[in-house]
């Protein structure tokens, strides 16, 4: 019989990541994060990433991997996944995969396809096109030729319509057609779980309080000293993130303290909306509520 690995997922500001750290001072845990943005050197704040406190308590994986001038692949997750878990269970103790890059549960539950790597060129191009258009106009541009992906993709699903475009132009093939959706070879059974809230003027209450807790513990000097340190640029992955491409602008002279709050607060809300979509595609899930510890604790302890 495999052994169990368990992933609790859910959209930003739901409370998944508090519920992880109360379970793992119940269960011997630790935690793999799922989280395109905390494997970036310096994302802290931005990130809400484990304190320093956090993780002497709870072992975290998959965290501080790179400096913000790399990128990251949901490919390279998968594999870095699989190995944080079976070390994990190697040790006898119980992986929990948490977080929110729902395309990153994807790629491990579900397997990747042998797609096309990433064309700086091309995407710089579809941006560019989109910085003309809309991505609204792109995404009817993907309906045209390829239309089983538009229609699972948001019209303001930037990342995800510039990845099937890219596709698109780079094989001359829709990407739904190159996505098999086969069963990964897992040497773990993966048992998931989701807190997807009931009450959206809740979270968005949460989402309004938690981008304005950033901003006051210093977000926007955590930007200033990313961009001393390090070669940044607007089209790097790390400052795309949400709340980092609002304070880039910010910083650029875009937008004021204002303008800022309010970007970086609607970006994070559409932010919840595409993640609880995903989580609703996910039919293997099993709802729990943020509060429930007990329970799922139970659920994960046997």
């Amino acid at each position: 019989m495999k052994p169990t690995a368990y992933a609790l997922l859910g959209p930003t500001a739901s409370g998944k990541s508090r519920l992880a750290l109360e379970l793992a001072a119940r269960l011997p845990l630790e935690i793999v994060s799922v989280d395109s943005a905390q494997v970036y050197r310096g994302l802290d704040i931005g990130t809400a990433k484990p304190s320093a406190a956090e993780r002497r308590r709870v072992r975290h994986h998959l965290i501080d991997l790179l400096d913000p001038t790399e990128s990251y692949s949901a490919g390279r997750f998968r594999a870095d996944a699989i190995a944080a878990v079976e070390d994990i269970l190697a040790r006898g103790r119980i992986p929990l995969l948490a977080g929110g890059t729902m395309l990153y549960y994807r790629a491990l539950a579900a397997g990747l396809d042998a797609l096309p790597q990433a064309d700086p060129q091309l995407r710089a191009e579809i941006e560019r096109d989109a910085a003309q258009r809309g991505w609204p106009a792109l995404h009817a541009e993907l309906a045209a030729v390829d239309a089983k992906s538009a229609a699972r993709i948001m019209p303001g699903d930037a990342q995800r319509i510039q990845r099937a475009l890219e596709v698109w132009r780079l094989t001359g093939k829709p990407l739904s057609e190159q996505q098999s959706g086969r069963a990964p070879a897992l040497s773990f059974t993966l048992r998931s779980f989701a807190v997807v809230p009931q009450d959206r003027a809740v979270l968005h209450r949460r989402i309004a309080e938690r981008f304005d807790a950033m901003l006051e513990a210093g977000l926007v000097d955590e930007v200033k000293a990313l961009r001393k340190r390090y070669a940044l640029n607007a089209d790097l992955p790390s400052m795309r993130a949400v709340g980092y491409r609002q304070v880039w602008e910010h910083l650029e002279g875009a937008c004021d303290l204002a303008e800022l709050r309010e970007k970086g607060i609607a970006a994070t809300r559409q932010l919840a909306k595409r993640q609880i979509t995903w989580l609703r595609s996910f039919s293997e899930l099993e709802r729990v509520a943020a509060e429930d510890v007990e329970g799922l604790a139970r659920a994960i302890g046997g």
